[in-house]
């Protein structure tokens, strides 16, 4: 199925959860912040939020520095 991941459409396996979307994509979870169709998915969320058709997902990775 296709959805749009930071601006670029994707297709990916049907059955994801948001968890299940990341590892699919190689993308460490730790520090990270998900939007999901313009509202923030809170993290204890993700295992049970599956991935639908048409999901628009920003994935914004947190970098420390000072």
């Amino acid at each position: 199925m296709k959805i749009l991941l930071n601006g670029e459409h994707r297709e990916v396996p049907e059955g994801l959860t948001v968890t299940g979307l990341l590892a699919h994509l190689a993308i460490p979870a730790g520090r990270i912040a998900i939007e999901r169709n313009l509202d923030i998915l809170q993290r204890d969320k993700w295992a049970s939020t599956t991935v639908a058709a048409g999901d628009r997902f920003e994935v914004v990775h947190f970098v420390g520095g000072g």
